[in-house]
Order: structure tokens, then sequence, then C-alpha cells
């Protein structure tokens, strides 16, 4: 007959020295349950709240709310800023770089036909772009995006608005441009570019020119889109002609005149009037 077991006794031994330690426990979301949002991180907390996915009805109805407030600011301010010509680029080049110069040059031209020049307002490309224009005796606008890291408007601005969200901007820069000259940039830039493309190639505008300058910067992505994009059928060999590139300044504004010329009449002879009434003035 075997000899009946012990029962078995809660292990009270101290763990070793070197053992981990628990992990913690997961960071609670502002709605204290302990959750994990759904968004992402952002160092900006009303950012944050925004993506974390759906919230109480009442904050969504005030987020639309401001949005709404930001596109009717932004259409209130640049009602009168007159047809415009936007240029991207690299916020990095100092004043003696070739690409500071030919901004200078191109911005200048644009600005003699009667174009508005609109940029981001700040340094490097925008300020070439800006001053180029401010050279010529013309208008420039400034449309800034609010970021972790504050950026200071350049001094060649006439107007300087500054947004909030990223997309109401982009509107903004479509809305009142009649093409975008693109100079050699980074990340941003590329935003702009592949996202005007998206809106020719579907059809959501139409005759929007997209002047890149500086050959020798953009080849390499053009070589891409033709030895991958196209010859993997992701995009239709005509689609390279949405894009100009060219390091002429006479061929980029003559581009740009023989469109809003012959596709958008473009005669201004004087702007619109402002009102006193609507605190216009």
């Amino acid at each position: 007959m075997n000899a009946p077991t012990e029962p078995a006794r809660e292990a009270t031994d101290p763990a070793p020295a070197d053992s981990a330690p628990p992990p913690p426990p997961p960071p609670s979301t502002p709605n204290g349950n302990g959750s994990r949002p759904w968004g992402k991180a952002t160092r900006n907390i009303e950012e944050g709240q925004f993506l974390e996915g759906p919230r109480p009805r009442r904050f969504e109805l005030w987020r639309i709310m401001r949005i709404a407030a930001e596109f009717l600011r932004g259409f209130r301010q640049l009602h009168f800023v007159g047809p415009c010509v936007t240029v991207f680029g690299s916020a990095r080049f100092k004043e003696d770089h070739r690409y500071y110069a030919l901004t200078r040059d191109v911005s200048a031209r644009l600005s003699r036909l009667g174009f508005t020049i609109m940029t981001g307002g700040g340094p490097g490309i925008m300020e070439a772009a800006n001053r180029g224009a401010r050279d010529a005796g013309g208008r420039s606008i400034g449309c800034n995006i609010m970021l972790p890291m504050e950026q200071q408007p350049n001094p060649y601005l006439d107007e300087f608005v500054e947004f909030r969200y990223f997309f109401v901007r982009k509107v903004m820069l479509v809305k009142y441009s009649y093409a975008f000259v693109v100079m050699p940039g980074g990340f941003g830039t590329l935003d702009e570019v592949f996202e005007t493309l998206t809106l020719v190639q579907t059809g959501k505008i139409r005759d929007f020119p997209v002047i890149l300058m500086g050959r020798d910067y953009w080849e390499p992505l053009l070589a891409f889109f033709r030895e991958r994009l196209v010859a993997e059928k992701t995009i239709d060999p005509r689609d390279l002609d949405l894009l100009t590139i060219t390091d002429s300044p006479e061929e980029a504004v003559d581009r740009i005149a023989e469109v809003a010329q012959q596709h958008f009449g473009f005669i201004w002879t004087s702007r619109p009037k402002q009102s006193w009434l609507l605190g216009e003035r």
C-alpha cells in the first residue's frame, strides 16, 4: 500500500536575485480603462486624441467645427491673393546654393507675368521663391503648417497664413494655384508631388502643370518610374507626361503661361474688392 502523498505546498522561496522583474502594465489612455488606443503615437496630445479612433460624439462635433473654421479662415485670407503658382522645395538650402538662385530666378519671372508666388513661408527654397517675387515687385504668400519645431516666416512675405491641419493647407495650395514648381526637396516635397499627380491622374484636377526643376536631382526618380512602375504596369507610360522636368526657368515659365492662357483664359485685370461689411478691410 502506497503512502499518502503530501499535498502540494505553495512555493515560498525567494526569487533568485538576478531574475528579471515583471513587465510593467500597459499605460492607460485618456479614457482611463487601460486599453491600448486605436491611433498612432504623437508628441502632440490633441493630435493623439484625434488619432485614437472613435471618440464621444460631442468631441467629434467640436473637431468638425474646428476644421470647418480653419477652412473658412483660409478661404477668407486667400480670397484676394490673385492667381498663384506654388513653389515647393527644401528648407535646408542656403542663400549660396545653386537651387536657391534658380528658385529666385524662376519666381521673379512668374511674378512678372502677374502670378502671386505661394510657398510654405519658411527658409531655404521657400525664402528664395518669396524673395524672387519681391525682386520683381510681385506679391508672395506663405502658407505655413504648425509643427513641433517652430518655423519662423521669412522676411520676404506679403502675407502669412498658418494652418493646424496638413490636409487643409493642401486644399488651399491646390485651390488657389495654376501650377506647382517643385525644386529639390525631401519627404514634404515628395508628398506634395505625389498627391498632386494622383489628383491629375484620376481626373480630379485637369491641365495642372507640375514642373520639376533640377534635372540631375529628379532624373533618378523618373528612371524609377520608367524602369519599375511602367515596366510593372502599375502606371501607364503616358502618366509620365504629367510631369515636366527642366533646368530652364524660361521653359518652366513658358509651360505655365501656355496652360494658364489656353486652358483657363488667364487675363488678370483687377482683384476682387474687399468688403467692409465682412471685415475684409
